[in-house]
């Protein structure tokens, strides 16, 4: 029986006969790309570190404005903000991770909070002490979809910041600040 599976076949899904890439290569994909980029780029002071953040969250920003553009060729424009919140909660998270945001929050004010309460890259993610420790060490795999985040609303007319966060593996939060 062979590791990947068959992402051709007919669902209920509008995207379903598109070909699509195993979810088992993005996983192992995102493991070297973020262990290169860490391993590669010495981290001594914050400004270090900063700048992993700014490589990753660069290749994770023209994936987004990439799906974005393939995934919303044939739908109609969206009406405000939150249809586009909306949409990146529903239709672009199923695509990426075959499920919806858990939770989405907003103060109105141009303050979106999606919360994921398995956030799939976290799923088998642990390390020997646990908590805080692998909370941590999962900083950098955030850095990316937090990117894919960006620049799907980007691709979409939408300019926002980005940032995650996670106290508490699987879950993981993203808040989205739009920005005028």
């Amino acid at each position: 029986m062979s590791n990947y599976e068959d992402t051709t076949t007919a669902t209920a899904s509008p995207y379903a006969q598109q070909r699509l890439v195993s979810e088992t290569c993005v996983d192992l994909f995102l493991i070297e790309m973020v262990d290169t980029i860490c391993r590669t780029t010495a981290v001594e002071s914050e400004a270090d570190s900063e700048a992993m953040f700014y490589k990753l969250d660069s290749l994770g920003y023209a994936v987004g404005q990439r799906m974005v553009e393939r995934f919303t060729k044939d739908r109609p424009r969206f009406a405000d903000t939150l249809d586009v919140v909306k949409f990146i909660c529903k239709d672009l998270w199923t695509i990426m991770f075959k499920k919806q945001i858990d939770n989405l929050k907003t103060n109105h004010r141009g303050v979106y909070v999606l919360q994921d309460n398995s956030f799939r890259w976290f799923m088998r993610m642990s390390t020997d002490i646990g908590g805080a420790d692998s909370a941590k060490k999962a900083t950098p795999y955030i850095w990316f979809p937090c990117g894919i985040v960006r620049g799907a609303l980007a691709n979409l007319g939408v300019q926002s910041d980005v940032v995650a966060e996670t106290s508490n593996l699987p879950q993981c939060t993203f808040q989205i600040r739009i920005t005028k």
